[in-house]
């Protein structure tokens, strides 16, 4: 029986890793745009979904981003730059060297309001690279993909001013869980047998 409890006791903590996560994050600016945005990863090996519900925009296209900071102390401009661990230059979301934080743009119709969802397999609520505590900001102008030669491109995207922005934070609780996500589930299976086999051989060399 105690093998048995102190076996569980390990799966839960080895299996945290695959405890869903849901974040949310209010954005508000000085210009009246106001919405949110929830990031939902059923697993540290899946992608996220992210949906937008934004009202108040000027009708077009605006850059999307994660900023590195989840500091508002001076509104969206203390918010730092882009999400970008790996030091890359700015690409779109489908390109393979982009920042962890280029979301692209959203599209707001001529009533002003951006309301759309999508995947993305960069963004992670999990591990050291987690979005969590960081910042989501809106733009005032298109974001270029980092495509065009103004000297910006590849920094912002050229993307203008900040028109909203808000801090990624927790909206369904969860347990922190022991280590990284690096390995995801293919590393799960090795550890759950090396750890029933050292139990068993303990178990063992008890009787």
């Amino acid at each position: 029986m105690k093998v048995l409890i102190a076996l569980s006791a390990v799966l839960c903590v080895v299996l945290a890793k695959d405890q869903p996560r849901k974040a949310i994050v209010y954005l508000q600016g000085t210009s009246g745009v106001t919405g949110n945005v929830t990031i939902s990863q059923s697993s540290c090996t899946e992608p996220v979904f992210i949906e937008i519900n934004v009202v108040g925009l000027t009708p077009g296209k605006h850059g999307f981003h994660i900023h590195e900071k989840g500091d508002l102390t001076d509104g969206c401009a203390s918010t730092g730059g882009h999400y970008n661990p790996d030091k890359v230059s700015h690409g779109a979301p489908n390109d393979q060297v982009r920042h962890v934080g280029d979301l692209g743009n959203i599209a707001a119709d001529e009533n002003g309001i951006a309301k759309t969802s999508y995947s993305d397999t960069v963004v992670s609520l999990y591990g050291a690279r987690s979005v969590l505590g960081r910042a989501i900001v809106i733009h005032a102008e298109v974001d270029d993909l980092g495509k065009t030669n103004h000297p910006d491109s590849l920094k912002t995207g050229n993307a203008g001013g900040r028109v909203a922005c808000g801090v990624i934070g927790i909206l369904a609780p969860f347990d922190e869980p022991y280590g990284d996500c690096s390995s995801g589930q293919q590393g799960l299976l090795p550890a759950v047998i090396t750890i029933v086999a050292s139990i068993l051989a303990a178990r063992l060399l008890v009787v």
